[in-house]
């Protein structure tokens, strides 16, 4: 936590009971029809700590599969976003890499987005739980996927977050930012967000990884370099750009209207 205190916009929900909170989403999905706003409600007010455990207590008392059940319930960027705030934060970026290198093309400015703000223990536990899960180690995966410099910047990024700048001599325009990125993360984080809602056709992927792993880390700083550089506020951003159940649980991870 940052000298200026706590600088994230969902806070630890005072009381929480994980038996109580799955009997909540039970009746949410159960009978006819979906109450999605007692979704948002629960899932907007907990942090990812408290949305976790929940997974384990739904089986528990139901003998099912939580995020089964969401997935035949819920639709589109709605669905994306509930499950994305099911996921323990590693694991989500784990699975956010992996879709990165093994979709078409790779998405470059979502590895360095990841790889250039996570720590270095941080980045340790993804490169393990990427091992467990996909069989493969990240750094074989990104070094498989990309190319000469910058698979090396990005191999060194993933063994422990160092820069090094000889490593990039050939100064690509993804290298610029993942220094940029180092040197201020929430200017970097506003400045993806824009992109991702500008012009047509939301990249709604990136929206939502930078949504849920910023909401417990630097979103009011997000916010204040957003409204700085755009002369908009986050949350006007995204009343903008997004609609219905989506909307609504974004701008509960957004946490104001500044």
């Amino acid at each position: 936590v940052s000298a200026k205190g706590y600088r994230g916009t969902i806070k630890d929900f005072p009381g929480a009971d994980p038996l109580r909170d799955v009997e909540v989403l039970r009746k949410a999905m159960k009978g006819f029809g979906t109450d999605e706003n007692a979704i948002i409600e629960l899932l907007g007010s907990r942090p990812n700590k408290q949305r976790v455990p929940l997974k384990a207590a739904y089986k528990t008392t139901y003998g099912k599969d939580l995020v089964s059940d969401l997935k035949s319930e819920l639709r589109g960027n709605f669905e994306s976003l509930v499950l994305a705030m099911l996921k323990a934060p590693a694991h989500f970026d784990a699975s956010e890499l992996r879709e990165a290198i093994s979709g078409a093309g790779t998405d470059e400015a979502c590895l360095i987005e990841i790889l250039s703000s996570r720590s270095n223990a941080e980045i340790r536990e993804i490169t393990k739980i990427y091992k467990a899960e996909y069989g493969k180690s990240l750094e074989d995966a990104i070094s498989g996927d990309t190319s000469g410099h910058f698979r090396r910047l990005l191999v060194s990024l993933s063994q422990v977050q160092t820069l090094i700048m000889c490593i990039v001599s050939n100064h690509v325009p993804s290298v610029y930012f993942s220094v940029k990125c180092i040197k201020n993360t929430p200017a970097y984080f506003a400045e993806r967000l824009h992109k991702a809602m500008q012009g047509a056709g939301t990249k709604d992927r990136t929206l939502i990884r930078i949504m849920v792993s910023r909401s417990e880390v630097d979103m009011l700083d997000i916010r204040q370099e957003y409204l700085r550089l755009y002369g908009m506020s986050l949350y006007t951003a995204i009343s903008g750009d997004t609609s219905g159940d989506y909307k609504k649980l974004l701008l509960k991870l957004c946490g104001g209207s500044d």
